[in-house]
């Protein structure tokens, strides 16, 4: 692992809090929430996000393709990735994408359920998949040896009933993929947050021994922040509503307090490669002003300024 280094005095210099604009607005009957990281490929915006004609929720949804020429007006394009077979783990529903650019190709992970999720939610166990393609259009094909991340066997452990809303980041040559996870018995409230590493976009994935590394949030934001991770923590646990910064991806220190966007996706100008990452000023959320989830545009300053990095 890398070693900790000096603590830079002000990550976040120029924060003012954020802004929002519709991205794809409310439509009747319709649930679109949870977007991925959004990228710049070929001229155009991208983003993936969860869609569910049943429900507000996304756990029966399937996930779907938008793309915008400015980053402010968005047109959805199709469906991206759909349930699996009656017997698969992605049965039930595919959700909360993210993604990766990595060897030529782009790589879609999505949180599953299987078939009978309804009947029992608080004893179904989750699992991450994995889609691939050529292209951000696909086709999208998945990946063989499914699902890529499983929940805990051990019940005392923090992700033994969910591990969710992962983010990948490219970092001492390694895929590191952070999650949430959930305890069996535990509320959705006790949401904690764990990482695992691989080699290959495909795995296998090692969970860290030192999870969890965030006892707080119920959305994974992360980013590749100068040398170090920024953090977006969401409204839930001792450690909600706040920005935090880690300078070896492990250990996150609060940095101020902070009511960040729902599900927020940031635009990615770091391409996913290792590099020190520039900070976020945009991406996509949820927005919930209106009977179903929709689309909004988040704007903020989350720059990176300064020698201390």
């Amino acid at each position: 692992m890398e070693q900790c280094t000096q603590f830079p005095e002000k990550p976040f210099p120029g924060f003012q809090g954020f802004s929002y604009r519709t991205a794809i607005p409310y439509e009747e009957g319709m649930t679109r929430r949870d977007p991925s990281p959004v990228i710049f490929v070929n001229r155009l915006y991208h983003v993936w996000y969860t869609r569910n004609a049943d429900d507000h929720h996304g756990f029966n949804g399937t996930i779907w393709h938008a793309v915008s020429r400015d980053g402010f007006d968005w047109k959805e394009e199709a469906q991206a990735i759909g349930k699996g077979g009656q017997s698969a783990f992605d049965g039930c529903g595919v959700y909360t994408p993210t993604l990766l650019i990595a060897d030529g190709q782009y790589h879609l992970y999505y949180t599953a359920m299987p078939i009978g999720w309804y009947a029992g939610k608080e004893t179904t166990r989750g699992a991450i998949g994995l889609a691939s393609a050529e292209s951000p259009f696909g086709p999208w094909v998945k990946f063989g040896g499914n699902p890529v991340l499983k929940t805990s066997d051990d019940p005392e452990a923090f992700d033994s009933l969910r591990v969710d809303d992962a983010v990948i980041i490219r970092r001492a040559g390694r895929y590191w993929m952070y999650y949430k996870g959930r305890q069996q018995g535990r509320p959705w409230t006790a949401t904690k947050m764990g990482v695992a590493f691989a080699d290959h976009p495909s795995g296998p994935w090692r969970k860290h021994q030192g999870n969890p590394i965030l006892g707080s949030g119920h959305e994974v934001c992360v980013w590749p922040h100068g040398k170090g991770i920024g953090c977006l923590v969401s409204d839930v646990g001792p450690e909600g509503n706040t920005l935090q910064f880690s300078e070896d991806g492990l250990h996150f220190r609060k940095i101020l307090d902070a009511f960040p966007p729902r599900a927020p996706g940031p635009f990615r100008s770091d391409g996913f490669a290792e590099v020190a990452g520039e900070g976020i000023t945009w991406g996509l959320c949820i927005g919930e002003d209106a009977e179903r989830p929709y689309l909004q545009r988040f704007d903020c300053d989350l720059r990176v300024q300064g020698s201390a990095f």
